[in-house]
């Protein structure tokens, strides 16, 4: 499975559990911008050389 079919899966995973209670989104968005952590750097970078590779 290529790095955008997974992160599109994560993302539906994290709409779904977005309409609990808890907003689990926007905190793990408070957690990315705030902590700028290197696994999601690398998964950005994935993503782009995937894209590079298409054109």
């Amino acid at each position: 499975m290529t790095t955008r079919g997974k992160c599109l899966i994560a993302l539906s995973v994290l709409a779904i559990l977005g309409i609990g209670p808890i907003p689990t989104t926007s905190l793990l968005g408070f957690y990315i911008v705030l902590a700028r952590p290197h696994w999601f750097k690398a998964l950005v970078d994935k993503l782009y050389a995937e894209n590079a590779g298409r054109r």
